[in-house]
């Protein structure tokens, strides 16, 4: 039997094959009344999200169609915004960046020593702005340029698993359940 690379998931489809796919190699098309609510960009990086939980959160190696699909569906309508029947208008989700590559850089030869205590603080001004999504950019550069090295490892793997780690454990101490997502990408 052949190995699963660490890096892939395997996708049953309702005929029972299975097919190893990576985060990289999915493509989703969203076939409904909202697809003009959500970008292709954006879409993308949900069914990253989702990949991510089935494969290190909840640590499976397979999943049916069905349940990627529907978990995908459930993150999505989670982000629409459906207007009550008073409501004409539609409000865009106010979303605000923050550069994880910037923050990396500034924290300079500190490297985490400095870095963290620098991303809580950047996590506290974003928020003081009441935003729907915080959106924080950059984790891989800012992770490779942590540990000062080129070539992705199992050390950048683990920085990288406490700094999502982190930045949701932050998030719950600041505004506990609130009506807030988080994107790390």
């Amino acid at each position: 039997m052949i190995a699963l690379a660490s890096d892939c998931l395997l996708v049953q489809t309702d005929d029972g094959e299975s097919i190893p796919y990576s985060a990289d190699m999915l493509s989703v098309e969203v076939t409904s009344d909202s697809v003009e609510m959500f970008g292709e960009e954006f879409v993308q990086h949900a069914a990253n999200a989702v990949f991510h939980y089935f494969k290190h959160e909840l640590g499976l190696q397979s999943v049916s169609m069905g349940e990627f699909a529907g978990a995908l569906e459930k993150v999505l309508r989670g982000f629409a915004v459906s207007p009550g029947p008073a409501a004409v208008t539609r409000t865009e989700p106010r979303v605000l960046e923050s550069d994880l590559c910037r923050l990396a850089q500034e924290s300079g030869e500190g490297r985490e020593l400095v870095f963290f205590p620098r991303l809580r603080a950047e996590l506290r001004e974003q928020l003081q702005q009441t935003p729907n999504v915080l959106r924080f950019r950059g984790l891989r550069g800012c992770v490779k340029q942590l540990v000062g090295t080129r070539r992705w490892s199992s050390r950048c793997q683990a920085l990288q698993g406490q700094i999502v780690a982190y930045l949701r454990e932050c998030l719950s101490a600041e505004v506990g359940a609130g009506d807030l997502a988080l994107l790390v990408e």
